[in-house]
């Protein structure tokens, strides 16, 4: 009687495991999912930030292709980010406020990483004609820059602040990058190994600067388990 009532069993014991494999699988997808870091589209983006010619963009939002010149006079294009994920920001080599601060969150975040090839940064100057090549030059040795981690880059005024308005969404002010447009902002974004923005962080406040560092555990842990 026994061995009747085990043989009764074994196709409730193979569908109660077979459930809890599929239980146990669905909730460890379900809290990758949540430990997911965002994507920002504009869309999830205060509305100030934002360039009037983005709003329709629900989805699939990624940077621009750029082309600027770094602190060695060399061409950085979007080509140069490849596959890294990376930190951007923008400043000017004479800011004595907030970009003090910015910069050496940049730096500590550059020696944080210096040994791991999957993350970069970019700094864009808003200032580009004064921050020519040579004064880049300087103001890199003077920050300890790393040339082949972190650009510090020059070029076009309308492109650099078409990129922070239309693809970083990193300044409040309109404007339309002529002589007398101007922008300033302390946001760090970062950008993941397919150009999409997955995070905003004050960059002179030491605890964002942590958060950035745990939010990029996270991005990684994403490309690992792809």
């Amino acid at each position: 009687m026994e061995f009747k009532f085990f043989k009764k069993s074994i196709p409730t014991l193979i569908f109660l495991g077979v459930f809890s494999v599929i239980g146990v699988s669905v909730f460890y997808h379900l809290v990758k999912k949540e430990n997911r870091l965002k994507v920002f589209n504009p869309v999830d983006v205060n509305p100030r930030l934002v360039d009037e010619s983005m709003f329709h963009i629900q989805k699939n939002h990624k940077i621009a292709d750029f082309e600027l010149i770094n602190q060695n006079g060399k061409v950085i294009t979007n080509s140069n980010y490849k596959n890294k994920i990376y930190i951007a920001d923008f400043f000017f080599t004479r800011c004595q406020t907030i970009c003090i601060a910015m910069a050496y969150n940049m730096s500590e975040l550059q020696e944080f990483y210096k040994d791991d090839d999957d993350i970069m940064f970019l700094s864009h100057s808003v200032t580009p004609v004064m921050d020519s090549v040579p004064v880049l030059k300087e103001y890199a040795k003077r920050k300890g820059v790393i040339d082949k981690k972190w650009n510090v880059t020059t070029g076009s005024k309308k492109h650099i602040y078409e990129l922070a308005r239309k693809s970083y969404f990193a300044v409040l002010d309109e404007g339309d990058g002529g002589e007398q447009d101007f922008i300033h902002t302390e946001q760090f974004v970062l950008v993941d190994k397919e150009r999409r923005i997955r995070g905003y962080y004050d960059g002179t406040d030491i605890e964002d600067m942590e958060k950035l560092k745990n939010d990029i555990v996270l991005l990684k842990e994403e490309y690992v388990t792809q």
